[in-house]
């Protein structure tokens, strides 16, 4: 009688532990959006300018998204949940936090998104339309 009601004991504390994680975990995810500019440096994108901006942007976007695809995966797993925090939550934070702070930079800069047909820029330089010179013995006619 004293060997079943330990064993329920521990059956029953090893179900609140896994309810406590679990329950810590879920906080995570919501709490990782108010959190994210925390794991970030603040001035890290004070001397970009909107170039660079733009291409960092893109860049964090882009792992973002394969963070957010390498938890899903993992969550499909047995125990994935668990994996996935730990494998992946803290990098996907602190991507998170420098998109914010990208963000805030480009809108602190009035930055605009560069049309995909665009014209390249004045400062990069142009190569003038140079013919090639007549072949000698080739006279015009």
């Amino acid at each position: 009688m004293a060997a079943s009601f330990s064993h329920r004991l521990r059956c029953c504390g090893a179900l609140v532990v896994l309810l406590a994680a679990g329950a810590a975990l879920s906080g995570c995810a919501s709490m990782s959006e108010t959190v994210a500019p925390a794991f970030a440096d603040p001035g890290k994108y004070e001397l970009y300018d909107c170039k660079q901006l733009e291409a960092e942007r893109k860049g964090l976007a882009a792992r973002t998204a394969d963070l957010q695809r390498l938890m899903d995966k993992a969550e499909t797993g047995t125990g994935g949940a668990v994996v996935s925090e730990l494998a992946y939550r803290n990098d996907y934070v602190a991507v998170r936090g420098s998109a914010q702070l990208a963000d805030d930079a480009w809108r602190r800069n009035r930055c605009r998104e560069t049309p995909p047909n665009a014209p390249p820029s004045p400062s990069t330089p142009q190569r003038p339309d140079i013919k090639p010179a007549p072949k000698p013995g080739s006279a015009a006619r």
